[in-house]
């Protein structure tokens, strides 16, 4: 017998993202988990990651994940916004301002990174 295909980046961040819809968030940590194994430059994964770690009260590891997501795409307005409430959590709050001024100065359509 054959070896079922391992499921793509895409499936795994759907089921993830199912177990999320339903409060399933342990398993949609692991699955997100493993979208970033598999793909470390899956934005999507990263963010989605960092904000499940966030409601799990996974704050250190959510704000790594955080910080892989605004390194990826460093001008997305959702991507400073959960770092910056992942820094509140932590009690970080000089960093939680800075990456909210981000997210504003996005907002506003402005650029915080040269687009390569």
């Amino acid at each position: 017998m054959s070896q079922p295909a391992p499921a793509s980046v895409d499936d795994l961040f759907d089921e993830a993202s199912g177990h999320l819809a339903l409060g399933e968030m342990d398993q949609a940590v692991a699955l997100y988990r493993r979208c970033v194994q598999q793909d470390p430059r899956f934005f999507d994964g990263w963010h989605a990651l960092g904000m499940a770690l966030l409601k799990t009260g996974e704050v250190k590891e959510a704000i790594g994940a955080g910080l892989m997501a605004t390194t990826l795409r460093p001008n997305d307005l959702l991507a400073w916004t959960g770092l910056s409430q992942m820094y509140v959590r932590a009690g970080m709050i000089a960093e939680a301002e800075d990456a909210k001024g981000k997210a504003r100065i996005l907002s506003l359509g402005g650029k915080v990174a040269r687009e390569a």
